[in-house]
C-alpha cells in the first residue's frame, strides 16, 4: 500500500521536496524517499490531482485544449483521435526531414567539396592491415640494419663459424664423451645431451642467418617506409586512431556523400510522401470533427439540462467547433458557450464574470462527465451564489452525484447544500494572543446539527429550527 503527501521542508539546496511514504504492509515500517522538486513542479502537479472553482482560481473547464478532451471522451472518439496524431507526428517527422536536407546550396556544395577530398584522400591511401603496427616495426629494422647485420654476424661467428666457436667445442666435448662411455655409465647420458645441444647450436645459427638476410637496408625501402608512416600518421590524427576507424569514417563519409548528392530527389521523395500522409491527415481530421459536432450536440443538450436542474431555468449551453488548420489535436477550435438568461447572446464560457455561475456550470459540467473526468478532486467555493431554498437542496443533490466519482470539497454558506456532505467541517477566525488564528473543526452527530441550525437561523437557535436540521440531515 503507499500513500503520497507533499511535505513543505527544505533540503541543503533550498529545494521543496515531495515526500512519498510507502507504508509496508504488516512491518509496521514506513520507507520515506524525498524527491525534489520546484514551485512550477508543485503547481504543475496540483492540476492534474485538484481542480479549483471558485472566485480567482484557474478553472480547467476554462482551457480549450482541456474542453477539447472532454468533448472526445464524452463521445467515446479516443480512438479515432490517437489515429489523426499518429498521422500528425509521421507529418512533422517528414517536415524535420526536408527541413535537414533543404539546407543552403552554398552550404551544401561546400560540403559535397570537402567529402570529395575526405573519400579521396583515405582511397588514394590504399590502406590494409599491415598498416596498422606493422610498418613502424619495419621502419625501425631497415633505419638499423647496419647495426644488426653487424651483431647476427657476430652472433653466428659465436656459434658456429669461428674456429672457437660453440659448435667446434662441443664436437670436441662429444669425442671425449664418447670414449668416456666405454668406461663411465654416465657418459652415456651426457653424450645425448652434447649431442642435443650442438643441434640447438646449428639451429639457433641458421635462424639468425635468415632474419638477417631478410632485411632490406636500401636506401629506397627506407624512404618509402618514412613516408608511409607520415602518411599514416597525418590520416589517424583526421580520420581515427586506427585503419579500422579510418575505413569506418570513409563508409560515412560515402554515404553523406550520397544523400546530399541526390537530396533533390530525397526532398522530391519526401514531398511526395508529406502530400500522402497530408491528405490522410484532412481525411481523418474531418472524420473526427463530423464525430465531434454529433458528440458536441448530445453533450450540449446533456449539460444544459443538468444547468436547469441548478436553477438556470431558461439558459443554454453550447459547444461551438470551428474547423482550421492541422493542429496536434486535429482540425477543430473548441468553445464552450453559456447563455445564462432568455434574450442574452451564447458568450464563451471564458467570459463569464460571475464565480457563482461558473461553479454551477463546472457542476453542472462535471454530473454529466463524471465518468470521463480525470481529475480526482473537485473543490467548489461560491457555488451557492445568489441561490436558496429548493435551489440549494438542487445544488446539494447534484454535488452528491458527482461525488460519486470523484472526491468533491465544498465551501458553503447555505444549509440545504451542507446537509448533503457526508463530512463536515466548520472554519472559524478569532483573535488570540494579538494575533488572528483561523480553526478547522470536524463537526458529528449534535454539533453538525446545531451548525445547520445556526446556518438556517442565525444566532437565536429555538428548538423549531433545531428539529428542521435534523430533518433536513435525515433527508440527504
Amino acid at each position: 500500500e503507499e500513500s503520497w503527501w507533499v511535505d513543505i521542508p527544505e533540503n541543503d539546496n533550498g529545494q521543496l521536496l515531495v515526500r512519498r511514504i510507502i507504508a509496508a504492509t504488516g512491518s509496521g515500517k514506513n520507507h520515506i524517499n524525498d524527491c525534489p522538486v520546484t514551485l512550477q513542479g508543485l503547481k504543475r502537479l496540483g492540476t492534474l490531482l485538484v481542480d479549483m472553482h471558485g472566485p480567482h482560481d484557474h478553472q480547467s473547464l476554462l482551457n480549450q485544449d482541456f474542453q477539447l478532451e472532454l468533448l472526445d471522451s464524452f463521445g467515446h472518439l479516443r480512438e479515432q483521435r490517437a489515429a489523426y496524431e499518429a498521422l500528425y507526428r509521421e507529418m512533422l517527422d517528414l517536415k524535420r526531414q526536408r527541413s535537414d536536407l533543404d539546407s543552403d546550396d552554398h552550404e551544401v556544395a561546400q560540403q559535397i567539396d570537402m567529402l570529395n577530398y575526405q573519400i579521396k584522400e583515405i582511397e588514394d591511401a590504399e590502406l590494409t592491415d599491415d598498416d596498422d603496427g606493422d610498418v613502424e616495426a619495419e621502419f625501425s629494422v631497415s633505419a638499423n640494419a647496419q647495426h644488426i647485420l653487424e651483431l647476427a654476424s657476430t652472433v653466428r661467428n659465436a656459434l658456429t663459424e669461428d674456429p672457437a666457436a660453440a659448435f667446434t667445442g662441443v664436437v670436441t666435448a662429444q669425442t671425449a664423451l664418447n670414449d668416456l662411455a666405454r668406461t663411465l655409465d654416465d657418459a652415456s647420458a651426457w653424450l645425448e645431451e652434447a649431442k642435443s645441444i650442438n643441434v640447438q647450436i646449428q639451429e639457433l645459427s641458421k635462424s639468425v642467418a635468415e632474419r638477417a638476410g631478410d632485411i632490406e637496408a636500401s636506401p629506397a625501402r627506407l624512404r618509402w617506409l618514412e613516408d608511409r608512416m607520415t602518411l599514416l600518421k597525418k590520416l589517424k590524427t583526421k580520420y581515427g586512431a586506427t585503419v579500422a576507424d579510418i575505413r569506418q569514417f570513409l563508409n560515412t563519409a560515402k554515404d553523406r556523400l550520397h544523400a546530399l548528392e541526390s537530396r533533390g530527389e530525397k526532398i522530391a521523395e519526401i514531398e511526395k510522401q508529406l502530400d500522402g500522409v497530408r491528405k490522410k491527415l484532412i481525411d481523418t481530421g474531418h472524420k473526427l470533427g463530423s464525430k465531434r459536432r454529433e458528440a458536441a450536440k448530445k453533450l450540449a443538450q446533456a449539460i444544459t439540462q443538468e444547468l436547469r436542474d441548478l436553477g438556470f431555468a431558461h439558459s443554454a449551453f453550447d459547444v461551438e467547433l470551428t474547423e482550421g488548420e492541422p493542429n496536434p489535436t486535429g482540425l477543430d477550435e473548441i468553445d464552450f458557450g453559456f447563455a445564462p438568461n432568455v434574450g442574452e447572446p451564447m458568450r464563451p464560457l471564458r467570459a463569464i464574470a460571475s464565480s457563482g455561475e461558473i461553479s454551477r456550470v463546472m457542476l453542472a459540467t462535471k454530473a454529466v462527465l463524471a465518468d470521463y473526468d480525470r481529475i480526482p478532486v473537485l473543490v467548489f467555493d461560491e457555488i451557492d451564489a445568489n441561490i436558496g431554498g429548493e435551489m440549494g437542496t438542487a445544488v446539494g443533490a447534484k454535488l452528491v452525484q458527482v461525488a460519486e466519482k470523484h472526491q468533491v470539497l465544498c465551501v458553503t454558506h447555505l444549509p440545504q447544500v451542507a446537509a448533503y456532505g457526508p463530512t463536515h467541517y466548520v472554519v472559524a477566525k478569532e483573535a488570540r494572543d494579538g494575533r488572528t488564528h483561523t480553526d478547522i473543526d470536524r463537526l458529528a452527530g449534535e454539533e453538525r446539527v446545531e451548525e445547520i441550525a445556526r446556518m438556517l437561523g442565525g444566532k437565536d437557535i429555538t428548538t423549531v429550527v433545531l428539529e428542521h436540521a435534523r430533518e433536513m440531515l435525515k433527508s440527504t
